[in-house]
């Protein structure tokens, strides 16, 4: 199956999988340091790892020729290695041999390596060990650091001076009020448990590509995504507890701690209700714009975990975007995802289409089908056994 197209259907599974990018920036820092299955294409890697014995393993420890990561989980390579591609606009090509990642023959390899160790050295000394500084910092999209300011195209308007002894915090409602607004606008708390699982069918589109999905859903945290691709299905699914990555000519293969995190936020099915209870803290955040309209800013903080940030129409007071961040030795990979063309289904407003947005690329899904409270067993959301390897053909005597 195309490597592209394989990565974007796993990660499209109810949104989640911030690691798994809808472009693949293949296997970025080195090869594999022990012979592993045959891969379906020159990119694939174990960066998400299928038991629990390679997930405790450091990344000099699964890959070849590790020098300044040392130490670092090993499925934590792969997203370092995306937010450096991500924060220079390059391609895995611009450090790497293609075919021989562990190769040290590019002179870009070997500065990547030395602007790493700056990066630490600088966030040790003056940030107290934080990743407040980042490949991003400078680069900010260019593999050539961004060094003189850049001059505007137009006079940058300024915003305009605050009515006296009045301030924008005061204006601003509070965190209950905007997640009670957000639970009247999808219907209200009642008629949300009424709805107890949801089959929604439709299609997703990326890079000029359409291909069929199916999302099934079940109260309180179950979610599958089916995408029916050219050369088969590629599943991403949950049961409640542990995430699972699905390909037809594959094994099912779990989700690593912090794509499982990510999901379980997308699965569950009466988030206006639960979202007091999944977060330690929400406190409101500065009013922004969302598609020229104003929106309402709640963070999430959780112990351990990055933030995450919902906007809320202010108007209607749906949820119109979420920002997630996974974290990485050498910064945040964002992962945003827009909500759209809410309707009443069963005396409930759902999204009809959604957008999930990376530095790597985006995909919409569209939906055009939806049922409300159709039977689903449990057994669809649990992960399948290993696929036991055909034999190979033997020769003809």
């Amino acid at each position: 199956m195309n490597s592209k197209f394989t990565r974007t259907a796993l990660a499209v599974a109810g949104l989640a999988t911030v690691l798994i990018a809808a472009i693949v920036l293949g296997n970025a820092q080195s090869a594999p340091a022990q012979p592993t299955a045959a891969p379906t294409t020159p990119h694939a890697s174990p960066t998400k790892p299928a038991s629990a014995t390679t997930e405790a393993k450091t990344a000099e420890q699964v890959f070849r020729n590790i020098q300044v990561l040392k130490g670092i989980p090993s499925e934590q390579l792969q997203p370092s290695m995306q937010f450096i591609a991500a924060s220079l606009g390059v391609e895995c090509a611009f450090c790497h041999t293609v075919g021989a990642y562990d190769n040290d023959d590019k002179k870009s390899k070997q500065t990547a390596r030395k602007m790493i160790l700056m990066q630490m050295a600088i966030n040790k000394d003056s940030f107290g060990g934080h990743n407040d500084v980042t490949c991003n910092s400078c680069h900010r999209g260019a593999h050539n650091p961004v060094a003189v300011p850049v001059i505007a195209d137009q006079e940058v308007p300024k915003p305009p001076a605050a009515a006296e002894g009045a301030t924008a915090a005061a204006a601003q409602p509070t965190a209950d009020q905007i997640l009670d607004k957000y639970l009247q606008a999808i219907g209200g708390a009642e008629a949300l448990q009424k709805i107890s699982s949801r089959v929604e069918k439709g299609n997703i589109n990326f890079g000029g590509h359409q291909f069929p999905i199916e999302v099934f859903a079940k109260a309180p945290d179950k979610r599958l995504s089916l995408v029916h691709g050219p050369n088969g299905d590629s599943i991403t699914a949950t049961d409640g507890h542990t995430g699972w990555l699905g390909n037809g000519d594959r094994s099912p293969e779990d989700m690593n701690e912090t794509e499982n995190n990510a999901f379980k936020l997308d699965a569950d099915f009466r988030l206006a209700t639960d979202l007091k209870q999944l977060f330690t803290l929400l406190r409101v955040g500065r009013p922004d714009k969302v598609a020229d309209k104003e929106v309402n800013q709640l963070i999430g903080v959780r112990q351990g975990q990055p933030p995450v940030r919902f906007f809320f129409d202010a108007q209607s007071g749906l949820l119109v975007r979420m920002v997630r961040y996974a974290e990485t030795p050498l910064g945040r990979n964002p992962t945003q995802v827009d909500y759209a063309d809410y309707r009443d289904s069963g005396g409930v407003k759902i999204p009809y289409q959604w957008t999930v947005a990376r530095p790597a690329g985006r995909f919409t899904i569209k939906v055009d089908q939806v049922q409300q409270n159709v039977p689903i067993d449990d057994a669809k959301f649990a992960k399948p056994a290993p696929l036991i390897p055909k034999p190979a053909p033997q020769p003809k005597p």
